[in-house]
């Protein structure tokens, strides 16, 4: 029963075959068997679950089951959970309990979806392989010796090996999407300001946009459905009324215009990632798209511009950790500013401290105008040249990662390496639109390929209907751990 989609499970739970607190306890199991390995939870909330569980199956019994009612989730730990330890994977957070829940948390609990615990990811999101956590560092479940991807790779890798049904992760510049594509499974980065991200901890507040990862597409937007909408915690949030993004599942792709970006699939991408997307096009072909071919002149300058706005804002989000109003504070005697640097210098970690150094530079007097105000000026860009191609296109095809997941000691101690590989995903964020990342083939050594379908502005309900399209017709292989 772990293996099976939300929308199997709902079936189930509805017609009394399994009980919520027995799907529960299977994944407990499964947690207890397999994520010694995995090491995707930081924490697990067995009695937390078990109870919500009982809860759920009186709501089940009742007949006031929602899509999400009895569903066992995974949380991403930069997601606030009342009472329940709550780290950023960071050393300065090691010992936070929120005495709040984060608004997505509250849906989910009003919806009756079950909470196994908090998984792994790149300290403060700040990665793109969960090797920069201070707690767990987490595998690929289809193969121990590489990285899940980052920064959610724990909630990537927990659901690429049943570890939950579903989970919730976050997305500041491919965060959702790029462990999905590395672990086989189906990631969803919303709209930004579709979901609130009150209770979410900060990254870069201008792109950062809390979404599903899942096994299928449908799942994502039944989670979706559950999690969007207005909040007046959050100033940032969308007041557009929230569609049943479920609508167009089952859609015909005949007559949909699909653009097809050749900077995307330029010098940098394997060949093999190249040809299972570019098969994948010819698919949608196949079932009655039209592939227009495009261009992104600014693509080349993406990572520059995602890099110095994401830093920047990073810097001003990190400032308030100073081991004095919380965080972790450092056992040192002397000054002010001495217990400050030391409590900062332990409690953050080397990728951490390096963006912040990043965004302190681009926004220092004297270099503010040539780095952040020039970044700002091609975020506007970027914007530009999408809405130029989605006035031809309803949807653009990408490769998610110009690579499947390398070895877990590859790429760690080369940050431009690591931060280059992320071109395919930033300006999404950028540019503030919906895309949902999903297997469309496997490499030679068997590991999972992703493309990203990526659609206009508060569009997620397309772009979920041409990803199960495609889902309909590919067989998924799942992980062998």
């Amino acid at each position: 029963m772990v293996e099976l989609t939300i929308t199997e499970l709902r079936k189930k739970l509805d017609s009394k075959e399994i009980s919520a607190a027995e799907l529960t306890q299977a994944y407990l199991d499964r947690i207890d068997a397999v994520d010694g390995k995995l090491e995707s939870y930081i924490t697990v909330t067995p009695e937390k679950a078990l109870a919500a569980a009982e809860k759920a199956q009186k709501s089940i019994d009742e007949g006031n089951a929602t899509p999400l009612c009895g569903i066992p989730m995974a949380i991403k730990d930069n997601i606030c959970t009342e009472g329940v330890l709550t780290t950023a994977s960071s050393r300065m957070l090691e010992n936070f309990i929120p005495p709040y829940n984060a608004t997505v948390m509250e849906k989910l609990d009003n919806a009756g979806a079950v909470t196994l615990g908090k998984v792994s990811m790149d300290e403060f999101a700040m990665g793109g392989s969960t090797q920069t956590s201070y707690f767990k560092k987490t595998k690929n479940p289809f193969d121990l010796s590489r990285v899940p991807g980052g920064s959610s790779g724990g909630s990537a890798a927990a659901v690429g090996a049943d570890l939950c049904a579903a989970a919730l992760g976050s997305d500041t510049g491919g965060s959702i999407r790029q462990p999905a594509a590395f672990c086989g499974v189906t990631g969803l980065k919303p709209t930004y300001g579709r979901v609130s991200r009150y209770g979410l901890i900060a990254f870069a507040s201008s792109l950062d946009q809390i979404g599903p990862v899942a096994r299928s597409a449908e799942d994502c937007a039944l989670i979706l459905n559950t999690i969007a909408g207005y909040d007046f915690h959050d100033g940032t949030v969308s007041k557009l009324p929230v569609p049943d993004f479920t609508e167009k599942i089952g859609m015909d792709m005949k007559g949909i215009k699909i653009g097809v970006v050749s900077d995307f699939f330029a010098e940098g991408v394997d060949d093999e990632v190249r040809q299972s997307v570019l098969s994948a096009i010819d698919s949608y072909k196949a079932m009655g798209a039209e592939i227009i071919e495009c261009s992104m002149p600014s693509l080349k300058y993406a990572i520059a511009a995602y890099y110095l706005i994401s830093s920047a804002e990073a810097s001003s989000n990190l400032a308030r950790y100073d081991g004095i109003k919380y965080g972790h504070r450092a056992d040192v005697a002397g000054s002010y500013s001495d217990l400050i640097v030391a409590s900062r210098s332990e409690g953050f970690g080397d990728e951490v401290k390096r963006r912040i150094l990043l965004g302190n530079y681009a926004l220092s007097s004297g270099y503010y105008d040539a780095y952040y105000g020039k970044a700002m000026g091609l975020k506007q860009k970027i914007r530009e040249e999408y809405a130029h191609i989605f006035e031809k296109c309803d949807l653009i095809i990408t490769p998610t990662a110009p690579t499947v997941a390398y070895g877990t000691n590859e790429n760690i101690d080369d940050p431009k390496k690591m931060y280059q590989a992320d071109f395919c995903t930033v300006t999404v964020n950028i540019a503030s639109l919906p895309a949902i990342s999903t297997p469309c083939g496997y490499n030679k050594d068997g590991m999972p390929i992703g493309m990203s379908v990526v659609g206009k502005m508060w569009d997620e309900s397309l772009v979920i209907g041409a990803a199960d399209a495609f889902e309909k017709n590919f067989a998924r292989q799942g992980a062998k751990l």
